[in-house]
This record gives C-alpha cells, sequence and structure tokens, in this order.
C-alpha cells in the first residue's frame, strides 16, 4: 500500500509541475513567469528540482532570470541547497561568462551557498573559490563564508 502512495504521490507532483509549466508557457506577463519559476525550484524531491534547474539554463528562461530560478532551488531546503550549489559548482564556467563583472554573479554566489550551516560546508565553499575565481563577487563570497560561519556557531 505504501508504495501504491508514493507513486500517487509522485504523480500528483509531476501533474502539478507539468500545470505550472503551461502556465508559463501560455501566459506573457514577466511578472507571473516570474512567481511560476521560483516556485518550480520547491519541488519536493531531487528529480523535480533537477529538471528545474536544467530549465534555468534553457533558452525558455531569460538569462537575468536564470539566478533567481536556481536561488528558488536553493530555498526549497538542505537538500534543494546542496543541489543548488553541486549545480553551480558543475556549471561555473557558464556562469562566469554569462555574468561575471555584474550583479548577478554576485546574487548567483549569494543565494547558492550562503544559507549553509555547517563547517564542512564553509570548507567546501572556500575550496572552490580560491580555486575558482569569482571576478566582481569576492565580497559576496567572502560575505557568505562569513554566513555560514555564523549559522554554523548558531547551530
Amino acid at each position: 500500500a505504501s508504495s501504491t502512495l508514493l507513486r500517487s504521490k509522485q504523480w500528483y507532483q509531476r501533474r502539478v509541475r507539468g500545470q505550472l509549466m503551461e502556465l508559463f508557457k501560455q501566459t506573457d506577463l514577466h511578472e507571473e513567469r516570474d512567481r511560476i519559476q521560483r516556485i518550480l525550484g520547491y519541488g519536493p524531491n531531487d528529480s523535480l528540482r533537477a529538471e528545474t534547474l536544467e530549465f534555468a539554463m534553457s533558452k525558455s528562461v531569460r538569462s537575468n532570470d536564470t539566478p533567481f530560478v536556481i536561488a528558488g532551488v536553493a530555498y526549497s531546503g538542505a537538500e534543494g541547497r546542496e543541489q543548488a550549489w553541486t549545480f553551480v559548482k558543475n556549471s561555473y564556467p557558464v556562469f562566469l561568462e554569462r555574468y561575471s563583472g555584474g550583479f548577478l554573479f554576485t546574487r548567483l554566489v549569494k543565494e547558492t551557498c550562503s544559507s549553509f550551516t555547517d563547517m564542512d560546508k564553509y570548507k567546501d565553499v572556500e575550496k572552490f573559490f580560491s580555486e575558482n575565481k569569482a571576478p566582481s563577487a569576492e565580497r559576496a563570497v567572502k560575505q557568505s563564508l562569513e554566513s555560514i560561519k555564523l549559522r554554523s556557531a548558531w547551530l
């Protein structure tokens, strides 16, 4: 019975995602598209969040909206935060080329790594940015590391 319930839940989640994607395609209002893009990030499982991350990089999403779609995944909880950070690390050359020197690059850095809560993630973020420079986002990296350190001490 529990496997039937799980399949039913997954079907429902996929159906809701499909309805959101239809709304996204049908609307011409940027504000509505923006809300839908962010909501998609709150997918309740890795598979749906991975689809959202891929969607963020598609031609369907304006490049200046991509960081906010990814932030939606990062805001969805601990698993989403980890998934978004891994995605950013794996796609870093693309983000560097697209956003380096602008506020969107800074935003992407802050939104994907400043909410971690343990020193292992602190070390991961610190190591990544010591090996991968973040032009125009050095301050955001420092602020993110400080946020991680404070959250780690608090929790």
